[in-house]
């Protein structure tokens, strides 16, 4: 296999870096990480969001594809997995487990019993499009294609949680719901959280008609403190308008009572970058599916000063 060459990256203007590449190996599936969860206090985890690159899949598909029931060979796909299982740090595909996602704003509390499940084998859930989980060594996965993930850590209770916002399940609040789970399950205070809204479709690319556009200004007009606009009308139509999600993300976590100070913007959009990053938009929906994943780590004493790794 040749060397995997990772294509020029559009960011998105006006926006801090947050995000990473790393490549573990000339052959192994690249990934994307969030600089703001490199900080210690975050070491209980481990995350990543792929790219297209580095798996065995082709054509529409090629090559890092997680998308099932699109047309690849599920033999294709789990052998993604495992390699990027590989690349997040030896993450063995057993251990993940993959929303069933259908634009729901409904949450699994994922325990030991769902290792596997969506992965290597059939899920005992559907309708799910978010994970929490304070269980070590369990990888929580959701796919995307242009919809937002969203990343959830709380270092104090050591619980993550990952969540798929689609427009859907931003005007239903996908994150307040991932958010009350954590609190609920967890003992979690949102105080506490840190929130990553990470690679999606930008504002310029996502044209919505004018009954989603409603929606959104009808839930989100009274926030007029913010220097952004969550609809923004397109010139010379009375029916076309562009959505920013990420903002409109932003605003749900806000509100449920994350600190402004923890919650982190991607610098990536899917749709601008199509040689890295799988776009619905972009390929008019031939395409494959790209996958967070996030894990609590499963620390082990190994000597005896009590030092964990």
């Amino acid at each position: 296999m040749s060397e995997i060459i990772i294509p020029q990256i559009k960011y998105l203007p006006d926006r801090p870096r947050t995000t990473e590449i790393i490549k573990r190996g000339s052959n192994l599936p690249p990934f994307i990480t969030f600089t703001p969860f490199k900080n210690n206090e975050f070491s209980f985890m481990t995350h990543g969001f792929s790219t297209r690159l580095g798996g065995v899949s082709e054509g529409i598909f090629e090559s890092l594809n997680f998308a099932s029931g699109r047309g690849d060979d599920p033999d294709n796909i789990l052998e993604n997995f495992k390699r990027i299982g590989v690349s997040l740090g030896d993450i063995p595909a057993k251990d993940m487990v993959y929303a069933k996602q259908t634009h729901t704003v409904n949450v699994l509390h994922v325990t030991e019993k769902h290792r596997g499940m969506g992965v290597t084998r059939e899920r005992d859930f559907d309708n799910i499009d978010a994970l929490v989980t304070d269980t070590p060594g369990v990888c929580l996965v959701a796919g995307f294609a242009d919809c937002i993930p969203l990343f959830f850590a709380d270092p104090v209770k050591q619980a993550i949680g990952l969540a798929h916002s689609g427009w859907r399940g931003t005007i239903g609040n996908i994150a307040a719901a991932t958010i009350k789970k954590m609190t609920e399950d967890f003992g979690c205070d949102p105080k506490d959280i840190s929130a990553y809204i990470g690679p999606g479709i930008c504002s310029d690319h996502y044209e919505v008609s004018k009954d989603v556009a409603d929606e959104f200004i009808e839930k989100y007009s009274s926030d007029n403190i913010f220097s952004f606009e969550v609809v923004t009308p397109i010139p010379g139509s009375d029916e076309k308008y562009l959505l920013d999600l990420h903002h409109a993300c932003y605003i749900n976590i806000l509100r449920s009572g994350v600190p402004s100070e923890k919650i982190f913007l991607t610098d990536i959009c899917t749709c601008c970058n199509p040689d890295l990053l799988f776009s619905h938009r972009f390929t008019g929906g031939q395409r494959g599916g790209l996958c967070g994943f996030m894990m609590k780590k499963d620390l082990v004493k190994h000597d005896n000063t009590g030092h964990i790794e």
